[in-house]
């Protein structure tokens, strides 16, 4: 699979039917650090702010983002061991999240990846509206996985 920057923007907001019905939108997709947003538009629940599973998977999402930009797809598959969300304030306008992963665990994931066949990594985010206010913080424990693993 050759994975270029538009490649992997088309997987992120297309390979999962729900993302793209949601109208997930990849802002950023750069080694260690990606940028996800999502309308309200399409999105709101029955008092006018965004569905809890909207932000959910706004949450969730930048994990898949991280992996195909910083790590060898042909190598490892990312798999979802938990995701917790706190929901801080109602949504009322488009929402975004930012997800960055330094250099230091970047390597201590394929270190730790190439001589186990697994790594697992916690990642922690802030969903914050159109004003930079934030709406919901996240933490997700997250693995790679060898391929045929």
């Amino acid at each position: 699979m050759n994975l270029t920057p538009e490649t992997i923007k088309q997987t992120v907001e297309k390979a999962v039917p729900f993302v793209e019905r949601m109208g997930l939108k990849a802002y950023e997709l750069r080694p260690g650090r990606v940028r996800l947003g999502a309308p309200l538009k399409g999105n709101e629940n029955h008092i006018g702010s965004i569905y809890a599973g909207a932000l959910f998977t706004l949450a969730e999402m930048p994990v898949g983002a991280l992996f195909l930009t910083t790590f060898d797809a042909s190598k490892y598959y990312p798999i979802v061991k938990e995701v917790t969300i706190k929901f801080v304030r109602l949504a009322r306008s488009d929402v975004s999240i930012e997800m960055v992963l330094s250099e230091e665990e970047t390597e201590r994931i394929r270190t730790e990846a190439a001589q186990n066949g697994k790594s697992e990594f916690t990642l922690e985010g802030e969903i914050k509206d159109e004003s930079g206010v934030v709406v919901a913080v996240s933490r997700g424990i997250f693995q790679i996985r060898a391929v045929g693993r």
